[in-house]
């Protein structure tokens, strides 16, 4: 993660922005995310306001100016920060979201008093964000990145005893079946998943895309699994989300293998810094292919 800080900006830049918010006084930059670029709660003589800024020509802008839309489509029923304004200065996209008081991440462990708000939260995504905002771009961009890792791990014959494993989930895998007419978040992990006194809400919507509702409580599995749930207690757990229930099987199997393979990939290639967090997760969403394919 390249994180930078308020300072690092251009001089236009924070003055453009503080045109917007008031005189900052003090600026705390934010710890978690691997997003790039300036992710930092402004202390100004207005009050707070949530930054996120990037230069135009970083490879992950694109990221930026999807949240930058998905923000401004999002119904008002969905439990989220809302973007206050948006700005290109000297080409650095720029975005001011309501700061959260008082806000942690979802703790997901089993017994945690956070499941059941969660897990509505997930229930009702699907309810309030069908039918899809018109411009959502298609979650089959979201899964391409997924299927040119996991091909390049399979092609090089690098997953061991288990190739035969990924194999047999990716050839029942129909990328139709992913389609659908949701608007999806498609990265619910905890570090997205905030409680606040007001109840759980939904930030960082860069991977937003249409497709079928229950791709969203699949996203999320794993990161039960990785909590400390077994993958049966997990799919127990996922039937409070009533998309879930008409998940075809063979494309859950299968995107859960695309999603394994790319952590998988990202923990053997990635940047040095993340990847033991990305074992981690490989090593989630593997027990829970095993399950699902009955392997013990």
């Amino acid at each position: 993660m390249t994180r930078l800080d308020w300072e690092d900006l251009p001089d236009s830049v924070r003055a453009a922005v503080q045109d917007r918010c008031g005189a900052v006084v003090k600026v705390e930059t934010a710890t978690s995310g691997i997003m790039p670029g300036v992710a930092a709660r402004l202390h100004t003589e207005r009050g707070s306001v949530f930054l996120k800024a990037i230069n135009a020509d970083n490879t992950a802008a694109f990221l930026h100016t999807r949240e930058q839309w998905a923000s401004r489509a999002l119904p008002a029923a969905v439990a989220a920060p809302r973007l206050l304004w948006s700005d290109l200065v000297d080409g650095w996209h720029v975005m001011g979201f309501e700061y959260l008081e008082h806000a942690r991440e979802a703790d997901l462990s089993p017994g945690s008093p956070d499941l059941h708000p969660v897990l509505a939260t997930v229930a009702n995504l699907g309810r309030v964000l069908t039918p899809c905002p018109a411009g959502a771009r298609s979650v089959t961009e979201n899964i391409a990145p997924l299927q040119a890792k996991g091909k390049h791990l399979m092609d090089k014959d690098a997953l061991g005893d288990d190739h035969g494993l990924y194999k047999a989930a990716l050839d029942g895998l129909d990328l139709a079946a992913v389609e659908g007419d949701t608007f999806l978040h498609y990265d619910l992990s905890p570090s997205n998943l905030l409680l606040t006194p007001a109840g759980v809400r939904v930030i960082d919507w860069s991977f937003a895309a249409r497709g079928a509702a229950w791709v969203e409580p699949v996203m999320l599995a794993p990161r039960l699994i990785e909590a400390g749930h077994t993958p049966a207690q997990t799919e127990d757990l996922l039937e409070l989300v009533p998309a879930w229930r008409t998940a075809p099987p063979a494309a859950v199997t299968g995107l859960v293998a695309l999603w394994t393979l790319f952590r998988l990939y990202k923990a053997q290639f990635g940047p040095q810094d993340g990847r033991a967090f990305r074992a981690r997760a490989a090593e989630a969403g593997r027990a829970w292919l095993r399950f699902r394919l009955g392997v013990v």
